[in-house]
Formats: C-alpha cells, structure tokens, sequence
C-alpha cells in the first residue's frame, strides 16, 4: 500500500506574509522565506517538506487564499 503525505502549494506573487499559516501548521513545515516576491513580501514556503500532512490549516486560515494542499503518494520503495 502506498504512503501519503501531503504537500502545499503557495501562489508566491499573492501571498503578502502575514504568518497565519506558520502559526497554524502543527507539523511545523511553513516558514517565511527570508527572499520577498515582486510585491516586497516575504512570502510562505514549505521549510521541512517531508513533514506536512496535508491537514489544511494552513488554507483555512490564508485570509487571501494563496494555499493550496494536495496529497501526494510516495513509491513503495520509498
């Protein structure tokens, strides 16, 4: 059987920093990048990748919406 994990893409260029995410995310994988996007912002990213799991609450508390989260399947030999 397949493993899990989840993963979250951050639209870069819209995301103003604000840090909700950071705080909201119990596996600790959101940071703030210490580069700003084109608005002067910096911007949320996946710190430690191989950590989320993909519970989404980081989304739900985006105030622009700028996070989405998938699962992703691991190969078996992983």
């Amino acid at each position: 059987m397949a493993k899990v994990r989840g993963a979250i893409v951050v639209d870069v260029e819209k995301c103003k920093g604000c840090g909700l995410c950071v705080v909201a995310c119990p596996s600790k994988v959101i940071d703030l990048a210490r580069e700003v996007n084109g608005k002067g912002y910096n911007y949320a990213y996946m710190a430690n990748p191989d950590a989320c799991i993909g519970c989404a609450n980081c989304a739900m508390v985006c105030p622009d919406t700028v996070i989405s989260v998938y699962k992703v399947k691991l190969e078996a030999n992983a």
